[in-house]
């Protein structure tokens, strides 16, 4: 192994791999730029790193905002998962549309 190789390699999860699909889907200049620069990985990785916090902090907020709570994950199990897979998807959706398909 080169030293130096294992910095060179991408570490970026789902959020980073979807926006570098949409780049070289969308917008293949600026992929090409990126990549031709040295830049990509650093900025796939920038990018995940935005989204996952984003993620976090919307549902964080709908999960106020809509009420679910301890208490209904106690009373009512299957309830709390739909409210709570209803909230992820939507922050999703979210994140997605705001930083990823930019």
């Amino acid at each position: 192994m080169i030293a130096g190789e294992e910095d060179e390699k991408p570490v970026f999860e789902i959020w980073g791999q979807r926006h570098l699909r949409w780049l070289k889907q969308n917008r293949r200049v600026t992929y090409t730029n990126l990549l031709t620069t040295g830049k990509l990985y650093d900025y796939l990785r920038e990018i995940d790193a935005q989204a996952s916090g984003q993620l976090d902090a919307l549902i964080t907020q709908m999960v106020r905002t809509e009420g679910v709570t301890e208490q209904l994950k106690a009373e009512n199990q299957l309830e709390w998962v739909r409210r709570m897979n209803s909230i992820r998807n939507r922050a999703e959706e979210i994140v997605y549309s705001e930083l990823i398909a930019h």
